[in-house]
C-alpha cells in the first residue's frame, strides 16, 4: 500500500466546483451601467455575469470604474467618473443565471453518476 504525501492546502477532491477565470482585471477600466445597490448602499454591477461593488453610485448611473479588488465570486471597483463608451446591456438576469447555473450543475452530477 503506497503511502501518500498529506501536506496542508492539497489538492482539493471535489468539494465545490472551481471557479472560472474572472472577466476583469486589477486596473483595468470598464463602462458600466449600475443596476441595483448593496445592502451596504453600494452600487452593483455586472461584467460578464460577475458582480461588482462600486461606492458612491446608485442604480442607474452609468459610469466608468477602474477594477481595484478581485475576489472568487466578485470585483471591488471605484467610479472615475460618467461613461464615454458605450454600455452593453447585460446579457442574463440573476434569475436567468441562476437558473443555467442549477441547470448546468445537474447535468454535471449526472455525467459523473454515469462514469
Amino acid at each position: 500500500m503506497e503511502r501518500r504525501e498529506r501536506r496542508y492546502g492539497g489538492e482539493r477532491r471535489g468539494f465545490a466546483p472551481g471557479f472560472p477565470p474572472k472577466p476583469v482585471e486589477v486596473g483595468k477600466e470598464y463602462d458600466v451601467e449600475i443596476q441595483e445597490a448593496s445592502r451596504r448602499g453600494e452600487g452593483i454591477a455586472r461584467i460578464k455575469g460577475l458582480v461588482c461593488f462600486v461606492p458612491n453610485t446608485k442604480p442607474g448611473d452609468k459610469v466608468r470604474i477602474k477594477i481595484t479588488r478581485i475576489s472568487r465570486r466578485f470585483a471591488e471597483a471605484e467610479s472615475l467618473g460618467k461613461a464615454t463608451g458605450k454600455i452593453e446591456p447585460e446579457a442574463e438576469t440573476t434569475a436567468e443565471a441562476e437558473k443555467a447555473r442549477t441547470e448546468e450543475e445537474e447535468t454535471d452530477e449526472e455525467e459523473e453518476e454515469t462514469e
